[in-house]
């Protein structure tokens, strides 16, 4: 999957900008809103020219991160396309601060990093940052559509094949606080749930893992949910890399 565009600025002098306030653009939450971070314009507009004819409310622009952190924060999206390259503040940084800094009454919006590269050290960053998942710049229309509302119905964007490629590249066993607390999170996992873990790591569906263990999706579902809640994670994408970052299951091992 891939994806990128941009649009110039609206409302506002320079490349990023508000196309509404929070209040105009749908409180209610019944609108997907979507802010893109791309610091070329040509990407922008094409992206927004996409989403906005599937009925998608694409509420502001930016060309680097602190323009994207400042229209986010403006807009308050429910869903975030971030270059992960861009000048001054990049799309990495500006994705750890977006997720850290939103307001208590505000739920921080999804992320999905825009890249050239599948196999990018940055994009393993972000996605270990709380990023949903990544699109490589030439995604089809079809598949950024169906991104931007998967990752907004709580699910990860994940091709799984290439996010197994990636982490198991950058992902390494370490010892540090963050592991450390991680691993005492895996003792509160039944048998069950370590195993589900260990095959999300691998990148099944829940249809796959469905068919693995002889259960309904609803089944799968509820053991997903659980095993996030108890891991304290955000999505998919980051159970993948915390199974292999305690080494629940190890790079090239079947």
């Amino acid at each position: 999957m891939s994806g990128r565009v941009d649009f110039g600025g609206v409302n506002g002098s320079g490349g990023g900008s508000g196309y509404g306030s929070g209040a105009d653009a749908g409180e209610s939450g019944a609108n997907l809103r979507v802010v893109i971070a791309d610091d070329q314009v040509l990407v922008r507009t094409g992206f927004r020219m996409i989403l906005m004819s599937e009925g998608i409310d694409v509420v502001g622009e930016a060309a680097n991160g602190d323009e994207a952190l400042r229209v986010s924060r403006e807009t308050h999206p429910d869903v975030v396309l971030m270059d992960i390259r861009m000048p001054g503040m990049d799309g990495l940084e500006a994705t750890r601060l977006l997720l850290a800094d939103t307001p208590t009454d505000h739920e921080p919006p999804r992320i999905i990093i825009l890249t050239t590269f599948d196999l990018d050290q940055y994009v393993y960053a972000a996605i270990t940052a709380g990023a949903s998942g990544f699109l490589l710049k030439d995604v089809s229309p079809e598949h950024l559509v169906a991104a931007v509302r998967m990752v907004r119905a709580g699910d990860a964007m994940l091709a799984p094949a290439i996010t197994r490629r990636l982490v198991e590249r950058f992902a390494v066993p370490t010892v540090n606080p963050r592991t450390e607390a991680l691993h005492k999170d895996l003792a509160t996992l039944t048998p069950r749930e370590r195993e589900v873990l260990g095959l999300l790591g691998r990148g099944l569906s829940n249809a796959e893992l469905a068919a693995r263990f002889h259960l309904s999706e609803a089944t799968v579902k509820t053991h997903v949910a659980r095993i996030l809640a108890k891991l304290n994670l955000r999505d998919r994408a980051q159970a993948v890399v915390v199974a292999y970052e305690t080494g629940l299951i190890t790079p090239g091992v079947a």
